[in-house]
């Protein structure tokens, strides 16, 4: 009993102790939040890459592709179809897409992924990145009719604003073909001016900025033709875009009732985030772009294209939203050659697998590498397509954790060498506790309880303040934001609105474990010394 009470004692009149507490408090406190908010940005990176990812990718070494599709996902389920929900083929090939912004070509180098519209968004969540809430039920690569979203679906609170996206869709191509009209019959009347066979009739420009201004939109005004000089030359004239042929129909096009083939960009490559957190595009659903990539031959050729905008996809990760375009598989295969003409097979160059709940992704993996040559084909896990990538971060967190533990061990030594100055101060109680009886393990029990005092509370109190910060965060961010008037937490940079945190009772249990481990082992030499101190000794001097 004696031992409980002169821990208590000192834990109670030590204020020098209170600096170890403290250091122990900090440390336990930074821990908790670091973890928590490493734990909740891997998390949410793990998910938009398995959100766009399939849990197995089964695909082809070349780009050519395999045939039959079909009948290898015949034999996919053959070799694991008790752990198979579902399968897609695709076709993906580096392209390079082209879009005008003020009359000058701006290109990007893409990914161009062909996907079967009715079955891609049943093995991943590509249906919920995209920006029209019909086609996040079921995705049309038919151009919608307005009802694009104007805010953020995926953000939890007030996201970024998208004006522009409000009269996105048809409303926005007929627009677009009004303006491009106006424009090219000015360009009509200025030619017929400078040749003297004609003036111009109408104030031309001023229906140009009537259409501009009744839209309010910028990407329409970044996409507006080239500006004409007075003496009628172009300094970039459009070509127009009312001699588009079909070839496949021996006929011209009518832009204002009719579309392209329809993609679905990336988010990323067709917009960027203002100072004021709102989205201006450069595109939007109902723009046309064009779309160079390879043919499936020996050696492959670029073939071109026009495609129609009709949607934007966001995973949040912007690896994947300033890369992917996504298109129907079938014009894809048609426009690179992947169809053998005489008997209409298609090929296709991977094969995206959802496996059903609780399966195990790494046994479904080698049964399907065994299933098949390697020389041939690859099978892939979505975690083996991103290993270096989360291998990064798990690194990252082990090595940012040994050196936020070197805080606790820092007031580990601040509690060996306060032990020790108790130690010589104490010495005359320590000997009058010996001679009354005390034992040696007694007067160690008493320095160790000490330290495990110190450790409990400085770790209570660091788990209270580490979890108080944690549920808090984003309302300080907030606050710190509106003391200082700087950002401290950019969206556009991490594209998340809010600081993620997640946290890890198991993780907290290792750091209070670890914490209070620290405070025993540093009195451990001190209560060794104090143990050791002979009475008469200890009573000499006194």
């Amino acid at each position: 009993m004696y031992k409980l009470l002169l821990c208590w004692r000192y834990l109670r009149t030590r204020w020098i102790a209170l600096a170890s507490v403290i250091s122990v408090t900090l440390g336990v406190a930074t821990m908790i939040v670091v973890n928590a908010v490493m734990a909740g940005f891997s998390h949410e990176m793990q998910t938009r890459i398995h959100g766009i990812l399939s849990d197995i990718v089964f695909e082809s070494h070349s780009l050519s592709g395999f045939q039959d599709p079909q009948w290898h996902m015949e034999e996919i389920r053959r070799a694991a179809g008790d752990s198979i929900a579902g399968m897609t083929p695709t076709v993906a090939v580096p392209a390079m897409l082209s879009f005008q912004v003020r009359g000058q070509w701006v290109t990007r180098q893409v990914m161009f992924i062909g996907i079967d519209e009715a079955t891609h968004a049943a093995v991943s969540d590509f249906g919920s990145y995209l920006q029209h809430p019909e086609n996040r039920r079921q995705l049309s690569f038919n151009l919608r009719d307005g009802g694009y979203d104007t805010a953020d679906s995926q953000a939890e609170g007030p996201g970024p604003s998208r004006p522009a996206l409000g009269g996105a869709g048809w409303p926005h191509r007929r627009m677009r073909v009004e303006r491009e009209r106006i424009w090219q019959k000015r360009l009509e009347e200025q030619e017929g001016a400078a040749a003297g066979r004609a003036e111009p009739t109408r104030p031309i420009d001023a229906q140009v900025d009537a259409v501009l201004a009744a839209t309010g939109d910028e990407a329409a005004t970044a996409a507006a033709p080239a500006p004409v000089t007075d003496a009628g030359t172009e300094e970039a004239a459009p070509q127009n875009p009312f001699a588009t042929a079909r070839p496949e129909q021996g006929r011209t096009m009518d832009p204002a009732t009719e579309q392209f083939t329809g993609v679905v960009p990336g988010i990323g490559l067709a917009s960027f985030r203002d100072s004021k957190g709102i989205d201006r595009f450069l595109v939007l659903p109902g723009d046309d772009v064009k779309i160079t990539f390879p043919t499936a031959g020996t050696p492959p050729k670029a073939v071109s294209d026009t495609f129609t905008i009709v949607d934007f996809y966001e995973s949040k990760m912007s690896e994947y939203d300033s890369n992917f375009v996504f298109v129907p598989i079938a014009a894809l295969q048609r426009m690179r050659g992947m169809i053998e003409p005489e008997t209409g097979i298609a090929s296709v160059n991977s094969i995206q697998i959802k496996l059903k709940e609780g399966a195990n992704l790494d046994e479904v993996r080698n049964r399907l590498r065994g299933a098949f040559p390697a020389e041939l084909y690859a099978v892939s896990s979505w975690r083996d397509k991103q290993g270096p990538l989360l291998s990064a971060v798990d690194m990252e967190m082990a090595v940012l954790n040994i050196l936020l533990f070197l805080i606790i061990a820092v007031a580990g030594f601040g509690i060996l060498a306060i032990f020790f100055m108790i130690v010589v101060e104490k010495t005359r109680d320590i000997g009058i506790l010996k001679s009354l009886g005390a034992s040696a393990a007694g007067i160690a029990g008493v320095f160790l309880g000490y330290g495990l005092f110190l450790g409990l509370v400085g770790a209570g109190a660091g788990l209270v303040l580490g979890l108080a910060i944690t549920w808090n965060l984003n309302q300080i961010r907030a606050a710190v934001e509106w003391w200082t008037g700087q950002t401290v937490f950019d969206p556009s940079i991490y594209y998340f609105f809010k600081i993620p945190t997640i946290v890890n009772p198991m993780t907290v249990t290792w750091i209070i474990i670890g914490a209070i481990g620290i405070a025993v082992a540093a009195s451990v030499l001190p209560a060794l010394r104090a143990a050791r101190l002979h009475p008469v000794e200890a009573l000499r001097h006194d």
